[in-house]
C-alpha cells in the first residue's frame, strides 16, 4: 500500500502527537494490568533513554506460572535520518529526520497449548528538510497475529472474529486486505511456511486522514486483550509434557528465524541504533533446531503443517 494523500498532515499538532502518545501509554499499563492479573508475577518496569533522542518503557516478564517470558514495550525515538527499513518502499522520504512512538509486544506462554502471540501500533512521521513548505509525512500501522503450536479452530477462528470486528466500522474491506497482508508478511520465505495462522497487518496506513486513521489504530490496540485472554484462559490449563515442550522448542525456533531474518521491526530497531534489549525481547527463552525434523503422519504435531499453517479464510 502506498500512502495516500493527507489532507489534514500540514495541521499536525503537539495536541495530536500528544494524543496518540497517551493513548500508547495507556494500552501498555492495561495489558499490562491484565496479563499481571491472569500471570499471578509482576512485570518488571525498564525505562531507558537513547541518545540520539527520545526513549521508552519496557515491561517484561520472565518465568511466570503462565508467561514463560514476555514483553509490552512502548518506545518513542526520533533522528535525524530515516533508516533503510524505513524508507525501502518509500525511496522519496529518504534523508528526512523522523519520529516514531509505538507499543510492541510478544507473549511465550509456558503451555505449549497456549499460542505464542505478536501485536504492535505504532505511528511514524517523516519531517520536511529545514526550509522546506512541504508537510509532514505521516502513517499508521500495526497488527496482531497467533502462532500456535498445536492448532484449533476455535482459537484462530475467535482470534479473527475479534480483528475483523474491530476494523469493520472504517469499511467491510480493510479485514480482508489486512489479513491477506499478514499471510504475505508473516512468511518464512526461506522455508516456505506460515509463521502462524496470521490475523492482521497494516503499515503505510493513513488513508482516513488523522482522526479515523487515529481511531483505526485504536480500534486495533484495544481488540488485544479481547482477541488474545479468552484463549489463555482456554488453553492455559491443558496438561502437557515433555513431548510438547519439545515441539514447542523446536517451533520457538521458527519464530526467531522470522524475526532475526525477515521482520522489518527487528531491522529498524537495529538500524536506528535502538536499544537492544528492548528490540530482542521477542525472542523466545528456549529454542531448538533439528535437521530436516518432520512430525509423525497423522500427529497434531503434522497437523500444524497441513490445517494450520496453509493461509485459509477463519471466518467462513
Amino acid at each position: 500500500m502506498t500512502h495516500a494523500s493527507q489532507p489534514d498532515s500540514a495541521a499536525l499538532s503537539s495536541q495530536q502527537l500528544a494524543a496518540v502518545k497517551d493513548y500508547l501509554l495507556t494500552l501498555q499499563q492495561n495489558i499490562v494490568a491484565t496479563l499481571e492479573s491472569i500471570d499471578g508475577l509482576c512485570f518488571r518496569t525498564d525505562s531507558w533513554e537513547r541518545a540520539e533522542g527520545g526513549g521508552g518503557i519496557s515491561r517484561l516478564i520472565e518465568e511466570g506460572q503462565v508467561f514463560e517470558r514476555g514483553g509490552v514495550n512502548f518506545s518513542h525515538v526520533m533522528g535525524a535520518q530515516l533508516p533503510p527499513s524505513a524508507s525501502a518502499h518509500r525511496p522519496e522520504l529518504a534523508g528526512r529526520a523522523w519520529e516514531a512512538m509505538g507499543v510492541s509486544l510478544v507473549l511465550h506462554p509456558r503451555n505449549p497449548y497456549i499460542p505464542t502471540v505478536h501485536m504492535n501500533v505504532r505511528f511514524f512521521i517523516a519531517k520536511p528538510a529545514a526550509g522546506s513548505a512541504d508537510a509532514p509525512v505521516f502513517w499508521f500501522g500495526g497488527g496482531m497475529d497467533l502462532t500456535p503450536y498445536y492448532g484449533h479452530v476455535d482459537d484462530a477462528r475467535h482470534f479473527h472474529q475479534t480483528c475483523a470486528a474491530a476494523l469493520a466500522p472504517f469499511g467491510a474491506e480493510l479485514y480482508p486486505e489486512f489479513k491477506s497482508w499478514c499471510d504475505r508478511y508473516f512468511y518464512l520465505k526461506h522455508r516456505q511456511e506460515a509463521r502462524g495462522v496470521g490475523g492482521i497487518f497494516f503499515d503505510d496506513f493513513a488513508r482516513l486522514g488523522f482522526a479515523e486513521s487515529f481511531a483505526l489504530l485504536r480500534a486495533v490496540g484495544d481488540a488485544f486483550l479481547p482477541a488474545y485472554a479468552p484463549i489463555v484462559a482456554r488453553r492455559k490449563d491443558c496438561e502437557y509434557g515433555q513431548r510438547e515442550r519439545d515441539w514447542q522448542g523446536y517451533r520457538r525456533g521458527r519464530y526467531v528465524e522470522f524475526n532475526l531474518v525477515w521482520d522489518r521491526g527487528t531491522l529498524f530497531g537495529l538500524q536506528s541504533g535502538g536499544r537492544t534489549e528492548s528490540i530482542l525481547m521477542s525472542m523466545p527463552p528456549v529454542a531448538n533446531w533439528r535437521y530436516d525434523y518432520q512430525p509423525a503422519a497423522g500427529s497434531p504435531e503434522a497437523a500444524l503443517y497441513s490445517d494450520f499453517l496453509p493461509a485459509r479464510d477463519w471466518l467462513a
